[in-house]
Protein backbone atom coordinates (compact mmCIF):
# COMPACT_ATOMS: atom_id res chain seq x y z
CA UNK A 1 0.00 0.00 0.00
CA UNK A 2 1.40 3.40 -0.98
CA UNK A 3 2.09 5.92 1.75
CA UNK A 4 3.44 9.45 1.78
CA UNK A 5 6.00 11.03 4.08
CA UNK A 6 4.89 12.77 7.26
CA UNK A 7 6.66 16.01 6.34
CA UNK A 8 8.51 16.41 9.63
CA UNK A 9 8.57 20.15 10.51
CA UNK A 10 11.37 22.20 8.95
CA UNK A 11 13.84 23.25 11.65
CA UNK A 12 13.64 19.93 13.52
CA UNK A 13 17.03 18.95 14.96
CA UNK A 14 18.50 15.81 13.37
CA UNK A 15 17.60 12.84 15.58
CA UNK A 16 20.45 10.82 16.99
CA UNK A 17 21.15 7.36 15.65
CA UNK A 18 23.70 4.64 16.31
CA UNK A 19 23.24 1.73 13.94
CA UNK A 20 25.28 -1.01 12.25
CA UNK A 21 26.32 -0.59 8.63
CA UNK A 22 25.18 -3.70 6.73
CA UNK A 23 28.19 -3.47 4.41
CA UNK A 24 31.09 -2.96 6.84
CA UNK A 25 29.58 -4.08 10.14
CA UNK A 26 30.83 -0.87 11.75
CA UNK A 27 28.59 1.22 13.98
CA UNK A 28 27.67 4.58 12.45
CA UNK A 29 26.44 7.51 14.53
CA UNK A 30 24.87 10.81 13.61
CA UNK A 31 27.74 12.50 15.45
CA UNK A 32 30.14 11.01 12.86
CA UNK A 33 28.81 13.62 10.41
CA UNK A 34 28.86 16.69 12.66
CA UNK A 35 31.53 18.39 10.53
CA UNK A 36 29.58 18.00 7.26
CA UNK A 37 27.75 20.94 5.73
CA UNK A 38 24.74 18.73 5.10
CA UNK A 39 23.47 15.31 6.14
CA UNK A 40 21.05 13.37 3.95
CA UNK A 41 19.22 10.50 5.65
CA UNK A 42 17.30 8.20 3.31
CA UNK A 43 14.94 5.44 4.40
CA UNK A 44 15.22 2.66 1.82
CA UNK A 45 14.66 -1.07 1.46
CA UNK A 46 15.00 -3.79 -1.17
CA UNK A 47 11.46 -4.98 -1.84
CA UNK A 48 9.60 -1.73 -2.54
CA UNK A 49 8.89 -0.96 -6.22
CA UNK A 50 9.19 2.78 -5.51
CA UNK A 51 12.74 2.30 -4.20
CA UNK A 52 13.60 -0.06 -7.07
CA UNK A 53 12.42 2.64 -9.48
CA UNK A 54 14.84 5.18 -7.96
CA UNK A 55 17.81 3.06 -6.87
CA UNK A 56 20.00 3.70 -9.95
CA UNK A 57 19.19 7.41 -9.61
CA UNK A 58 20.10 7.32 -5.92
CA UNK A 59 23.42 5.65 -6.74
CA UNK A 60 24.14 8.31 -9.40
CA UNK A 61 23.12 11.08 -7.01
CA UNK A 62 25.56 9.78 -4.38
CA UNK A 63 28.39 9.58 -6.94
CA UNK A 64 27.67 13.14 -8.08
CA UNK A 65 28.00 14.46 -4.52
CA UNK A 66 30.85 12.17 -3.42
CA UNK A 67 33.41 15.00 -3.47
CA UNK A 68 31.13 17.53 -1.78
CA UNK A 69 30.60 18.23 1.90
CA UNK A 70 27.33 16.28 1.91
CA UNK A 71 27.20 13.21 4.14
CA UNK A 72 24.76 10.51 3.05
CA UNK A 73 23.36 7.54 4.94
CA UNK A 74 20.58 5.11 4.13
CA UNK A 75 18.56 3.35 6.82
CA UNK A 76 16.41 0.25 6.44
CA UNK A 77 13.86 -0.43 9.16
CA UNK A 78 11.35 -2.95 7.78
CA UNK A 79 10.23 -6.05 9.66
CA UNK A 80 12.49 -8.69 8.12
CA UNK A 81 10.39 -11.58 9.41
CA UNK A 82 7.57 -10.39 7.15
CA UNK A 83 9.90 -9.04 4.41
CA UNK A 84 13.03 -11.23 4.32
CA UNK A 85 14.27 -9.46 1.17
CA UNK A 86 15.02 -6.49 3.46
CA UNK A 87 17.32 -8.47 5.80
CA UNK A 88 20.77 -6.94 6.40
CA UNK A 89 22.69 -9.48 4.27
CA UNK A 90 20.36 -8.88 1.32
CA UNK A 91 20.58 -5.10 1.79
CA UNK A 92 24.38 -5.38 1.67
CA UNK A 93 24.29 -7.49 -1.49
CA UNK A 94 22.02 -5.03 -3.28
CA UNK A 95 24.02 -2.01 -2.09
CA UNK A 96 27.19 -3.57 -3.53
CA UNK A 97 25.44 -4.37 -6.82
CA UNK A 98 24.29 -0.75 -7.11
CA UNK A 99 27.64 0.68 -6.05
CA UNK A 100 26.22 2.61 -3.10
CA UNK A 101 29.08 4.69 -1.72
CA UNK A 102 27.45 5.58 1.59
CA UNK A 103 26.71 3.68 4.80
CA UNK A 104 23.57 1.56 4.68
CA UNK A 105 22.32 1.11 8.23
CA UNK A 106 19.93 -1.41 9.73
CA UNK A 107 17.39 -0.23 12.31
CA UNK A 108 16.30 -3.55 13.80
CA UNK A 109 14.37 -1.96 16.68
CA UNK A 110 12.68 0.52 14.32
CA UNK A 111 13.28 3.19 16.96
CA UNK A 112 15.29 5.44 14.63
CA UNK A 113 12.63 5.28 11.91
CA UNK A 114 10.02 6.26 14.48
CA UNK A 115 12.18 9.12 15.78
CA UNK A 116 12.47 10.50 12.24
CA UNK A 117 8.72 9.91 11.69
CA UNK A 118 9.70 7.96 8.59
CA UNK A 119 6.56 6.75 6.90
CA UNK A 120 7.55 5.23 3.59
CA UNK A 121 10.37 3.93 1.47
CA UNK A 122 11.87 5.96 0.03
CA UNK A 123 11.74 8.86 2.47
CA UNK A 124 14.36 11.64 2.40
CA UNK A 125 15.49 14.01 5.19
CA UNK A 126 18.13 16.70 4.54
CA UNK A 127 19.74 18.51 7.46
CA UNK A 128 21.78 21.67 7.04
CA UNK A 129 25.00 22.84 8.70
CA UNK A 130 23.28 23.61 12.02
CA UNK A 131 21.86 20.08 12.13
CA UNK A 132 18.33 21.29 11.44
CA UNK A 133 15.93 19.89 8.89
CA UNK A 134 15.83 21.98 5.71
CA UNK A 135 14.19 19.53 3.29
CA UNK A 136 11.97 16.47 3.56
CA UNK A 137 10.04 14.80 0.84
CA UNK A 138 10.50 13.36 -2.59
CA UNK A 139 13.56 12.62 -4.71
CA UNK A 140 11.75 13.96 -7.77
CA UNK A 141 8.36 13.67 -9.45
CA UNK A 142 9.06 10.28 -11.10
CA UNK A 143 7.05 7.24 -9.99
CA UNK A 144 7.01 3.64 -11.25
CA UNK A 145 5.33 3.41 -14.67
CA UNK A 146 4.92 7.21 -14.86
CA UNK A 147 7.17 7.66 -17.89
CA UNK A 148 8.81 10.57 -16.04
CA UNK A 149 12.62 10.21 -15.96
CA UNK A 150 14.39 9.82 -12.63
CA UNK A 151 16.55 12.93 -12.14
CA UNK A 152 16.58 13.65 -8.40
CA UNK A 153 15.70 17.22 -9.32
CA UNK A 154 13.92 18.16 -6.08
CA UNK A 155 16.52 16.70 -3.76
CA UNK A 156 19.41 18.01 -5.87
CA UNK A 157 18.03 21.55 -5.69
CA UNK A 158 17.82 21.32 -1.91
CA UNK A 159 21.33 19.88 -1.55
CA UNK A 160 22.81 22.46 -3.92
CA UNK A 161 21.27 25.25 -1.83
CA UNK A 162 22.67 23.80 1.42
CA UNK A 163 26.15 23.40 -0.03
CA UNK A 164 26.33 27.11 -0.97
CA UNK A 165 24.69 28.30 2.26
CA UNK A 166 21.46 29.42 0.60
CA UNK A 167 17.90 28.82 1.85
CA UNK A 168 16.14 25.74 0.57
CA UNK A 169 12.94 26.43 -1.35
CA UNK A 170 9.68 26.24 0.55
CA UNK A 171 7.90 24.21 -2.15
CA UNK A 172 8.45 20.67 -0.91
CA UNK A 173 6.31 17.66 -1.81
CA UNK A 174 5.94 14.45 0.20
CA UNK A 175 7.75 11.35 -0.90
CA UNK A 176 5.56 8.45 -1.95
CA UNK A 177 6.37 4.80 -1.54
CA UNK A 178 5.68 1.61 0.33
CA UNK A 179 4.74 2.08 3.96
CA UNK A 180 7.43 1.08 6.45
CA UNK A 181 6.68 -2.47 7.55
CA UNK A 182 6.37 -2.14 11.33
CA UNK A 183 6.73 -5.13 13.60
CA UNK A 184 3.56 -6.30 15.32
CA UNK A 185 2.64 -3.83 18.03
CA UNK A 186 5.45 -1.45 17.05
CA UNK A 187 3.51 0.90 14.77
CA UNK A 188 4.02 4.49 15.98
CA UNK A 189 0.91 6.61 16.46
CA UNK A 190 1.80 8.93 13.55
CA UNK A 191 1.74 5.93 11.16
CA UNK A 192 -1.74 4.73 12.11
Amino acid sequence: MAATSTMLPIGTIAPDFELPDVITGHTVRRADFSESTGLLVMFLCNHCPYVKHLEDGIAAFARDYADSDLAIVAIAANDVDAYPEDAPDKLATRARELGFEFPYLYDESQHVAATFTAMCTPDFFLFGPQGTLVYRGRFDESRPNSGVPVTGRDLRAAVDAVLVDQPVGEDQWPSMGCSIKWKDGNTPAYAL
